[in-house]
């Protein structure tokens, strides 16, 4: 097998722990002097226009574009201005604000910078595969070089809510179902887009969303209601945004959905009670797209004038686009419903973060050309997208050492994604260029050369289903006139000629993310017609999908020879997917998220509860926790990925069978790399409290290491375990360990492991 240099990203990432937020006693001071001396001059209207953001320019992202903006601006009635890029737009509208307003306060401008800016990277669910942390730290710091040499200060990321329900098209914008990972990567990202101080203008201001809970939304069914106990609130959803917080985030975003019969965006426990007074958290909080006005319909007032005095009382500083703020505060300070020192309040926060980013010193420092020429999309940028998608692939099949393929003989690449420069970067990609994006058939042929004969056929179009090609656009899809039968024949013709079949197929860009649930999410049947025409050849088949979330794939993986989940790996796509293709790269990434056999086992995650009939195995016990029509099982578990190398790991040792507060439990297993390739292995550790004052899941992550191992090689691998691991919200929501009896459980996914008992003393 073919091995390249595993790529040393060309960027420094700094080894401290958290962005301050708190600045220095003679900074602080300084920030306060200047902000008071604003705002005694400011006007009360002043003061209500710096609580609006518009939305101008390239993208929107909800169904209202703001008008009259420049009028508004030179009036200052905007804080904030949503969906503008380029140093030259961004420019233009700065100087309205610091040239043409009475108090020249300059404008924060925002941006869904999601994976990557201009250079995009995969997906987040497809990075959150690698369980790469320095990598994920990384690719948030390109794109906070990227955006904020693009005129952007302000990114609307990371989206840190957990999800266990693939129907939500948004799982594409978050790291899993795991808590724990979850917020390890929360706190990375936060990092690499802040870094430890905005005084170089290379940083942004991260905005932590969705707060909270909207990963929960019942049915998958996206700006849904969410309703959950206080115990599962705080011990799997919370966690993620509170490391956040901690790690320094600057801005906090509220989410669409209802958190205890409220809406988050006029919920005072949630953003006063929890997130101010109880986290600390004394950054910018900004509404979603309109999620004040859309309080009416969720019936917390009959008028505009209602919810907005909702969303001042609930703490939201920061109205995105509704305008809300701006047509009724004035009134509602008059007829003494709100209070001046409300609005006092949320106006110092938003002029703090502007201050804190420099624009008060130099409204313009995010708008230089040349530094934009020199930035974006610079080669060691793309040189990162393309090793963060090589180590977000997963390989979920590989029969017969199917993979690698050699670089020699013919291929028949197959597929309606197989030459397709807009799927690649996927959704939520902002402002990238997919015109600059790379294929597969370009990857191959780059990589491959005149080597390998490729029959290129695309057989299929993502859909050919009227309903789904009338919501998504036809634009989007950009589907072949031909008959499915005649595209289904042309692949079918390649592939009899050719010595193994890869096709390219999954969901368009456009299928998942925002607005993009789905009740089924398995192939679309006009691929899955083309794949079993192709199966019926019999040839060799590897199927490479390319999607935004867990799919139901139970025929393609009993009928593939090998399988490739790629997620929408980026602008360097194709080059990242020939490199694993052909064996440049050894796959090592492992899914973050559950796949079900069936839509019908959702939510279906690793951590669940035992049941009081907990079901065993016997399928013919009928009364147990099981179904009648399909077993429990999953597909793919969580951390499931395999290697063209194999991996093989030995019993669990512990260095002592009992331990007590402020002990350490070393845990250690040995780990062999048995295959004939060198490879990199994801060893994970898991522990499950088997009684407790409340119940307790049957297992949850608390540690992982990423290994290297030659062929042949072995590594004895070391993990730590002490009683802080080992706390959760015991049954009077105290966050603390229980003694008693545990289990840990060592290995390659959360269901392929070994396991040792322990015990935890007082």
């Amino acid at each position: 097998m073919l091995r390249k240099p595993i790529l040393l990203f060309m960027l420094i990432v700094s080894a401290s722990s958290a962005f301050s937020q708190a600045v220095l006693p003679a900074q602080q001071k300084k920030m306060d002097a200047f902000i008071n001396n604003l705002m005694s001059k400011m006007t009360l209207d002043e003061k209500i226009g710096q609580l609006n953001q518009v939305s101008v320019g390239f993208d929107v992202t909800g169904p209202i574009v703001s008008k009259n903006v420049n009028e508004n601006i030179e009036k200052g009635n905007v804080g904030s201005v949503l969906n503008t890029y380029t140093p030259d737009a961004v420019r233009k509208l700065q100087q309205i604000a610091v040239e043409h307003t009475r108090l020249k306060i300059p404008l924060l401008f925002g941006y869904d910078v999601i994976h990557g800016h201009k250079t995009i990277f995969p997906i987040p669910l497809g990075l959150a595969s690698s369980w790469d942390l320095d990598m994920i730290k990384q690719t948030a710091t390109i794109a906070a070089q990227e955006a904020s040499a693009d005129g952007i200060n302000w990114v609307f990321s990371p989206m840190v809510d957990i999800a266990r329900d693939p129907r939500w098209g948004r799982i594409a914008e978050g790291s899993g179902e795991d808590t724990w990972l979850g917020s390890q990567i929360a706190k990375v990202m936060v990092q690499g887009y802040q870094g430890n101080t905005y005084l170089n203008n290379d940083k942004v201001m991260a905005c932590v969303k969705h707060f909270a809970l909207y990963g929960a939304v019942e049915a998958g069914r996206d700006y849904n209601t969410v309703d959950m106990s206080e115990h599962r609130m705080f011990q799997d959803y919370l966690p993620p945004y509170k490391a956040a917080i901690d790690a320094g985030a600057g801005s906090v975003m509220s989410s669409f959905n209802e958190i205890n019969g409220v809406p988050a965006t006029g919920n005072k426990w949630l953003m006063t009670d929890l997130l101010r007074k109880k986290w600390g958290f004394t950054g910018l909080v900004v509404t979603d797209y309109t999620a004040i006005n859309e309080m009416i319909n969720h019936g917390m007032g009959e008028t505009t004038y209602d919810v907005a005095k909702v969303a001042l009382d609930a703490g939201i500083d920061m109205d995105m686009v509704g305008e809300v703020y701006l047509d009724n505060l004035k009134k509602l300070v008059k007829d003494g419903k709100v209070q001046q020192s409300q609005i006092d309040v949320a106006c110092r926060r938003v002029l703090e973060a502007k201050y804190k980013l420099g624009l008060f010193a130099d409204p313009y420092r995010y708008c230089n050309d040349e530094r934009a020429q020199k930035t974006i999309m610079k080669p060691e940028f793309l040189e990162a997208a393309t090793e963060a998608a090589k180590r977000s692939i997963v390989l979920l099949k590989n029969s017969n050492n199917t993979l690698p393929l050699k670089a020699t003989g013919s291929i028949a690449l197959v597929g309606p994604l197989a030459d397709d420069h807009r799927d690649m970067i996927g959704p939520w990609s902002g402002a990238g260029d997919w015109q600059k994006s790379v294929t597969v058939l370009e990857g191959i042929k780059k990589l491959a050369g005149n080597q390998v004969q490729i029959n290129y056929a695309k057989g299929a179009n993502i859909t050919n289903d009227d309903w789904m090609i009338k919501r998504l656009g036809a634009d989007q899809l950009n589907n072949d006139k031909r008959p499915a039968n005649e595209m289904i024949d042309e692949a079918v013709n390649a592939a009899k000629k050719s010595d193994v079949i890869v096709a390219v197929v999954g969901e368009s860009f456009g299928m998942s993310g925002e607005a993009a649930s789905r009740s089924e999410i398995g192939i679309p049947s006009a691929q899955e017609d083309l794949l079993k025409a192709l199966k019926a050849t019999g040839k060799p088949m590897v199927i490479i999908l390319m999607n935004g979330r867990p799919l139901t794939l139970k025929w393609e993986n009993d009928n593939a020879d090998a399988m490739l989940e790629t997620w929408f790996a980026g602008t360097e796509a194709g080059s990242a997917i020939a490199d694993v293709l052909f064996g440049e790269y050894n796959p090592s990434a492992k899914i973050t998220a559950t796949f079900p056999q069936d839509v019908g086992q959702i939510p279906l995650y690793y951590s669940h509860k035992n049941t009081g009939r907990p079901y065993q195995g016997d399928f013919t016990d009928r009364y147990k926790s099981r179904y009648l029509d399909i077993s429990n099982d999953p597909l793919y578990p969580f951390g499931f990925g395999l290697s063209y190398t194999t991996f093989t790991y030995s019993d669990v040792k512990l260095n002592n069978n009992t331990i007590k507060p402020g002990q350490l439990l070393q845990v250690s297993t040995t780990v062999t790399n048995t295959g004939k390739y060198d490879g990199t292995e994801i060893v994970q550790l898991y522990t499950r409290q088997m009684v407790g004052s409340v119940t307790r899941p049957v297992e949850e992550l608390k540690k992982f290491k990423k290994i290297f191992l030659k062929a042949g090689e072995s590594q004895v691998v070391n993990f730590t375990i002490s009683s802080a691991d080992l706390r959760f919200y015991d049954i009077n929501m105290k966050y603390t360990y229980e003694p008693g009896d545990f289990k840990v459980f060592v290995g390659t996914n959360s269901r392929d492991v070994k396991e040792a008992d322990f015990k935890l003393t007082n």
